[in-house]
C-alpha cells in the first residue's frame, strides 16, 4: 500500500530540525495549535494610540530621533503560510469551522454595501452547489469512459472486430444477420486471434493459440498498469477507500487527490480490469470521484482555503462515485454517510444527494452498456420469495461472514508479509506473477474467463426461454403455451450439473486469488470480487434448493408453496443475496449495502432477505473481529484514524496516557512574556514537538494558551524581514500587555494573535472514554492535561491510538499500575489510591516497591531546562 510512500516522504521520520522538515502527527507530540484572532479591545486601543500601563518603551528608529511608540502587532495582516498544514498532518476541525464562520459573517456584513458585494455573497452561497454539480458531471463522464474502455479491452484478449475496431464483441455482432439463437455471440465480423493468426476457428491448435494470446494480453495490460502507477502516480494503486476515509477524518496526504493521480488512476483502472485480475473498478471509482471533487474545490475560495469545508465536497464526491459504480444514487449517499464520512452535516447530505443524481444522469445519458441501465448486471425477478427460504438466506449470511473474516485476516497477513520482506520491493514483478497465475488458471474455465461483472450478470439472471447459458440447461417439460415469466421448476440437465462443478472450481479460484490481488500496486477494488464469490455460492445453493423443492415437493416445508408445475425457487435471487452477504462480511456495511443491492434489482419485495443475510454476515464477521477490511488496512498502514464505531470500555485515566512519561524529557513550554527570540528558536531546533503550551511563568505554570510550532517559525521569519529592530535578544510577548522594558532594549515581538487562547484541556483524573469521545466528535489534534490549572502534559491523537492498541493486547488489568511500563508517566495519585501531595509545583512520585524507601523521587514540573 502507500506506507512506502509515507516513509520516503517523512511520515516515519524521527527528526524535526526545522519547519521545512516537518513530518507528521505520527512521531511529533502533535500539538498543532489553533490559530484564531482573539485580539481584544485593549489591543485595538493600543494600536489606536490609547495609553496603557506598561505599554511604552523608548527606541531609536532610523536615526537619532527618539520617539515613544506603542508595540507593533506584526500579525494584523495575514502572513502567508500561517494557518496552513504540512503534508501528513491532521487538520484542526475547530479552527477550520471558526475560520468559516468568520468568513461567513464578513460576507454577510458587506453584502448590503453594494451590488458587487451582493453578487459575491450569492456566488459564495451557490458555490457549494456548483462544485458538487461539476463533480457529478465529471464523475459520470469518467465512469462511462472507464466502462466502455474496459469492456473493449477485455474482449480484446479474445479477438477483434474487423468491421469496426472500436466495437467490443457484443457490439460487433449487433448488426449481423448471420447469428443463431444458440450461438448468438458468433458472427463473421468478430475474429478470434486463432482465426487471424493461424486461420483455424476450431481444434486444439486454435485453443492453444487463443490461450497464448489471452495470457499475452493479460500480462501486457497488467505490466502497463503497474508501470504507469510506479512511474507517474504511486498513489493511484489500491482501492483508495481506506485513504479516503483517513482524509475525510482530517488527515492530509498531498497529491493523493491530485490531477496526476486522477489521470493515471483512470487509465490504469481500465488496464487492470481488462487484464483479468480478480479485482473490480467500483471501489477505485470512489477515489476517481473524490479526485474530481478535490480539483474542482480549488476553483472556489470557500473550499480551497478551508480544509474542513473541502471535506464536505469530498463526502459528496464519494456518494457520486458509488452512484456511478452501481447505478445506485441513494445507496451512494448512504455509503458516504455510513462508511467513509467523518463529518456529515445535513447540508452535506443534500449536496451528496444532488451530486449522486447528476452523476447517475450523466452515466445514463452515455449508456455505456447499451441496455439503458446504469450497471451491467441489472436484473428483475417476477417470483416472490417464501418464508421457508429465510433459512438458506441466513446460511448464505453465515457464509458471507465467514468469508469476510477469513479474507480480512488472510489479506492483512499477506500485506504485512509484503511490507516486511524483500518481495514488497518488487511491485512490478508481483503484479506480473499474480496476473500470469490468474490468466493461466482462468482461461480453461468459462466462468473465470468471463469479465467479473459479466459473471455476476449471468449468475443474477433468472432462467427463461431466451436463455442459452449452461446454468439454464434444464430438462424442458413445459408446454409451449406457458407464459414466459411463469416457467415452473424443472429437473436439472447435464449442463446444469457441469456448470455447478465449474462454479465450485471458480469459487475456490476467486477466493484464493482475491486474497493475493487486493493490495497489489494497481487500482484494485474489492466490491465486485466479493460479490462474485457470494453470487457463485448463492447460485449453487439456489439450484440445490430448487432441485430439492422439485423432487420433494410433498415435504411439509414445500407443500404449501411448491406445487407441481409451480415456479417456486429463483436461483438468481440466491445469487443476489449471497453477493450482498459476502460484500457485507468483508466491508461490514449494512444499510447502504442493502439499498445498493435493492437498487440493482428494482424490486422492493426482496429487502427482507437482503436484510437478513447482511445482518447475519455482519454478526458472524464481528464474532471474529469488528474491523472491516478498510479499517484493517488503515491500521496496517498506520494512518491516524479514530474509528467512531469502536467502543472504549476501559477505565484508564488521562494521566495514564498523557506525555511526558516518567523517563521522557520534561514538557517543553513557553512563558508569556520573559523569553527571547533566541530562546524560542533554540527550543524549536532542539525539540521535535509540533506545538508548545504557553504558561504565565515558570513559577506559577498556569496555562495561558497554545502556540503552533509552524506558526512560530513563520511569524519570526516574517518579523525579521518586515520590521527593523527584531533581533535574537528581542523579547517575545504572548500577553495582552507588554511589560515595561528598559529604554535600550530591542524592539519586542508580540505574537499574541497566533496564540490559541482557549485550547482544549482536561484534568488528569478525566476518564479516557470521555477523552476519546472528545477527540472523535470534535476532531481534535491534541488536548492539554492540567491539575488545578497547572499544565502537567499533553495527549495527542497518536497517543490515543497507541493507547487503544496497547489495551487490545492487555485486557487485564484494565488500569495497570504506573510501574507496569517504565516509560509510563506516573499518575496523580499514589499506590494507596489517594492523591499524591504537591508542594510548590513539585510533584512527589511514589517509591518503587522493589526498592527500599531511602529517599523520595522528585519530579520538577518547572524544570530549568524548559
Amino acid at each position: 500500500m502507500e506506507s512506502e510512500q509515507l516513509f520516503h516522504r517523512g511520515y516515519y521520520r524521527n527528526s524535526y530540525n526545522s519547519i521545512t522538515s516537518a513530518s507528521s502527527d505520527e512521531e511529533l507530540l502533535d500539538g498543532a495549535g489553533v490559530i484564531m484572532d482573539f485580539q481584544t479591545s485593549e489591543d485595538d486601543n493600543l494600536l489606536d494610540g490609547d495609553t496603557a500601563v506598561g505599554t511604552h518603551y523608548t527606541m531609536t528608529n532610523g536615526g537619532s530621533i527618539n520617539s515613544s511608540t506603542h508595540l507593533l502587532d506584526l500579525l494584523d495582516e495575514p502572513i502567508p503560510g500561517v494557518g496552513t498544514y504540512d503534508d501528513f498532518h491532521t487538520i484542526d476541525w475547530v479552527r477550520e469551522k471558526c475560520k468559516d464562520r468568520e468568513r461567513h459573517r464578513r460576507i454577510n456584513s458587506k453584502k448590503k454595501e453594494s451590488a458587487w458585494e451582493m453578487t459575491k455573497s450569492l456566488y459564495d452561497a451557490w458555490s457549494g452547489w456548483l462544485v458538487v454539480t461539476l463533480t457529478g458531471l465529471a464523475s459520470g463522464a469518467l465512469a462511462g469512459l472507464i466502462d466502455i474502455a474496459a469492456d473493449w479491452m477485455t474482449d480484446l484478449k479474445e479477438g477483434i472486430c474487423l468491421s469496426a475496431l472500436w466495437y467490443n464483441h457484443e457490439q460487433c455482432c449487433w448488426g449481423s444477420n448471420e447469428t443463431t439463437f444458440e450461438e448468438r455471440d458468433k458472427c463473421p465480423q468478430w475474429k478470434t486471434w486463432a482465426e487471424l493468426i493461424i486461420g483455424q476457428a476450431e481444434g486444439p491448435g486454435s485453443y492453444i493459440m487463443n490461450y497464448i494470446m489471452y495470457i499475452f494480453w493479460a500480462l501486457s495490460f497488467a505490466f502497463l498498469a503497474v508501470s504507469l502507477v510506479k512511474v507517474f502516480a504511486p498513489y493511484a494503486c489500491g482501492s483508495g477507500i481506506p485513504e479516503i476515509k483517513t482524509i475525510l477524518s482530517g488527515f492530509i496526504i498531498r497529491g493523493y487527490l491530485g490531477k496526476w493521480t486522477l489521470m493515471i488512476k483512470t487509465i490504469t483502472l481500465v488496464l487492470a480490469v481488462a487484464s483479468g485480475l480478480s479485482l473490480g473498478k467500483e471501489g477505485p471509482l470512489v477515489h476517481v470521484a473524490c479526485c474530481c471533487g478535490n480539483i474542482f474545490s480549488y476553483l472556489f475560495p470557500k473550499y480551497s482555503t478551508n480544509e474542513a469545508k473541502k471535506r464536505e465536497v469530498l463526502s459528496a464526491a464519494s456518494a457520486a462515485g458509488v452512484s456511478v459504480a452501481f447505478g445506485a444514487p441513494i445507496g451512494g449517499v448512504l455509503f458516504s454517510l455510513e462508511e467513509v464520512s467523518y463529518y456529515f452535516p445535513l447540508k452535506t447530505l443534500w449536496r451528496s444527494f444532488f451530486a449522486a443524481l447528476v452523476a447517475a444522469f450523466v452515466l445514463r445519458s452515455i449508456n455505456p452498456f447499451g441496455n439503458s441501465r446504469l450497471v451491467l448486471f441489472y436484473v428483475e425477478y417476477h417470483t416472490p420469495w417464501y418464508l421457508f427460504e429465510l433459512f438458506p438466506f441466513i446460511l448464505l449470511g453465515v457464509f458471507g461472514g465467514l468469508w469476510g473474516a477469513f479474507f480480512i485476516r488472510a489479506n492483512i497477513a499477506w500485506c504485512r508479509r509484503r511490507k516486511s520482506t524483500k518481495f514488497g520491493k518488487y511491485p512490478v514483478l508481483e503484479v506480473i506473477i499474480v496476473a500470469a497465475i490468474t490468466a493461466v488458471i482462468a482461461f480453461p474455465n468459462p466462468y473465470t474467463r468471463l469479465n467479473t461483472s459479466e459473471l455476476i450478470k449471468e449468475l443474477f439472471t433468472d432462467c427463461g426461454p431466451l436463455e442459452s447459458s449452461s446454468l439454464c440447461d434444464y430438462r424442458n417439460d413445459m408446454n409451449a403455451s406457458k407464459i414466459v415469466d411463469d416457467i415452473p421448476d424443472r429437473p436439472a440437465g447435464v449442463g446444469v450439473y457441469s456448470a455447478i462443478w465449474q462454479l465450485c472450481l471458480a469459487l475456490i479460484f476467486k477466493i484464493i486469488m482475491t486474497v493475493f490481488t487486493f493490495g497489489i500496486k494497481v487500482p484494485s477494488g474489492l466490491f465486485i470480487p466479493s460479490m462474485a464469490i457470494g453470487a457463485i455460492a448463492g447460485r449453487i445453493v439456489g439450484i440445490a434448493v430448487e432441485q430439492l423443492a422439485y423432487y420433494h415437493h410433498d415435504w411439509f416445508i414445500f407443500k404449501e408453496w411448491c406445487e407441481v408445475g409451480a415456479d417456486c425457487i429463483t436461483p438468481g435471487l440466491y445469487a443476489m443475496v449471497g453477493a450482498a452477504a459476502c460484500l457485507g462480511g468483508v466491508t461490514r456495511m449494512t444499510v447502504s449495502l442493502v439499498v445498493i443491492v435493492f437498487e440493482l434489482t428494482g424490486g422492493l419485495e426482496y429487502i427482507v432477505p437482503l436484510m437478513a443475510a447482511v445482518m447475519t454476515s455482519k454478526w458472524v464477521g464481528d464474532a471474529f473481529g469488528r474491523e472491516g477490511i478498510y479499517e484493517a488496512h488503515i491500521r496496517l498502514n498506520g494512518y491516524p484514524f479514530l474509528d467512531a464505531k469502536e467502543e472504549f470500555t476501559h477505565t484508564t485515566l488521562a494521566a495514564d496516557v498523557m506525555r511526558p512519561r516518567r523517563n521522557d524529557p520534561p514538557l517543553a513550554v513557553l512563558t508569556q512574556d520573559n523569553m527571547t527570540v533566541d530562546d524560542i528558536e533554540n527550543m524549536i531546533n532542539e525539540t521535535s514537538y509540533n506545538g508548545f503550551p504557553v504558561i504565565m511563568s515558570k513559577e506559577s505554570q498556569r496555562l495561558v494558551g497554545f502556540a503552533l510550532r509552524r506558526d512560530l517559525t513563520i511569524a519570526i521569519e516574517s518579523a525579521r524581514k518586515k520590521q527593523e529592530g527584531i533581533v535574537g535578544s528581542s523579547r517575545v510577548c504572548f500577553a495582552q500587555h507588554t511589560p515595561s522594558l528598559p529604554a535600550e532594549s530591542p524592539r519586542p515581538l508580540k505574537l499574541r494573535s497566533i496564540l490559541d487562547m482557549s485550547p482544549f484541556t482536561v484534568t488528569d483524573h478525566t476518564p479516557m472514554e470521555i477523552v476519546v469521545d472528545i477527540f472523535r466528535k470534535l476532531g481534535l489534534r491534541q488536548c492539554l492535561v492540567t491539575h488545578n490549572g497547572i499544565v502537567l502534559g499533553i495527549i495527542t491523537k497518536k497517543n490515543i491510538l497507541e493507547h487503544l492498541e496497547q489495551l487490545k493486547q492487555h485486557v487485564e488489568p484494565l488500569t495497570p499500575p504506573w510501574h507496569y511500563n517504565k516509560k509510563r508517566y506516573p499518575p496523580s495519585y499514589g499506590p494507596d489510591g489517594k492523591p499524591r501531595p504537591r508542594f510548590n509545583n513539585v510533584q512527589l512520585n511514589p517509591v518503587d516497591e522493589e526498592r527500599e524507601e531511602t529517599e523520595e523521587e522528585v519530579h520538577l514540573l518547572n524544570s530549568t531546562t524548559l
